[in-house]
């Protein structure tokens, strides 16, 4: 699941959706933000309460689960 976090609803991508997916099972959730410097945080599920939130990447998102996946955030908004 990606979520774009739009300005008038971050609280919602940020808290109330993370807890929603969370609570649903799903287990990747990543919330990109587009406000200057672009960036984004990849949500996971180690276990059956909640995600762990990595740190905020900025640059060059690489992934390897749920697939192996590379993304230049700077690119986004050229």
């Amino acid at each position: 699941m990606v979520e774009v976090a739009a300005p008038d609803s971050k609280r919602t991508d940020y808290v109330t959706k993370h807890r929603e997916y969370a609570d649903a099972g799903i287990p990747f959730y990543w919330i990109l933000d587009l406000d200057d410097p672009v960036s984004l945080i990849a949500c996971h599920q180690p276990g059956k309460l909640g995600y762990h939130n990595d740190p905020a990447v900025t640059g060059k998102f690489r992934v390897t689960e749920p697939f192996p996946f590379e993304l230049d955030l700077t690119e986004l908004l050229r």
